[in-house]
C-alpha cells in the first residue's frame, strides 16, 4: 500500500502527481523547484534563494512524511545553468553534513516554470 503525502508547506503539484509518496518505509520526493509555498511566489532571482527553497520544500516534505534528512538516500538535481553547480553544492551540503546521500547533477534545458534548479530525493528508514 502508498501512502499520498500532501502538506500546505510544500508547493502543491504542477500537474497530475503527488508531493510524495511512501511505499514500503521508502519516501520518494517529486522534484521540488523554488515555489514559495504559502505564496505560490516564483523564487527564481538568484540560485541562493531559489536553492534554499528547494531544500526548505524538500525538508518539509521528508518531515512532515516521518523522515528525517538523514534518511534521505539519494537526489537528483537538474540546473538550467551548471556554472551554478558551486553554489547549489554551497546550501546543499548544510543539509547533508556527516553522511550525504548519493547524487547526480545535470545541466538541462528547461525546468517547469523556467525555473533555475529542481532537485527530487529518496528517503528509506
Amino acid at each position: 500500500m502508498k501512502k499520498i503525502i500532501k502538506i500546505p508547506n510544500a508547493p502543491a503539484p504542477l500537474g497530475p502527481y503527488s508531493q510524495a509518496v511512501v511505499k514500503n518505509d521508502t519516501l520518494y520526493v517529486s522534484g521540488q523547484i523554488p515555489l514559495d509555498p504559502f505564496t505560490g511566489e516564483k523564487l527564481f532571482d538568484n540560485i541562493q534563494t531559489a536553492t534554499e527553497q528547494v531544500m526548505r520544500n524538500i525538508e518539509s516534505l521528508v518531515q512532515t512524511a516521518g523522515f528525517s534528512m538523514e534518511d534521505v538516500v539519494k537526489c537528483s538535481i537538474f540546473l538550467k545553468n551548471l556554472d551554478n553547480f558551486t553554489e547549489v553544492n554551497r546550501i546543499y551540503e548544510t543539509y547533508f553534513q556527516d553522511e550525504p546521500p548519493a547524487r547526480e547533477t545535470v545541466e538541462v534545458k528547461k525546468l517547469p516554470l523556467d525555473a533555475p534548479v529542481e532537485i527530487s530525493c529518496i528517503a528509506q528508514r
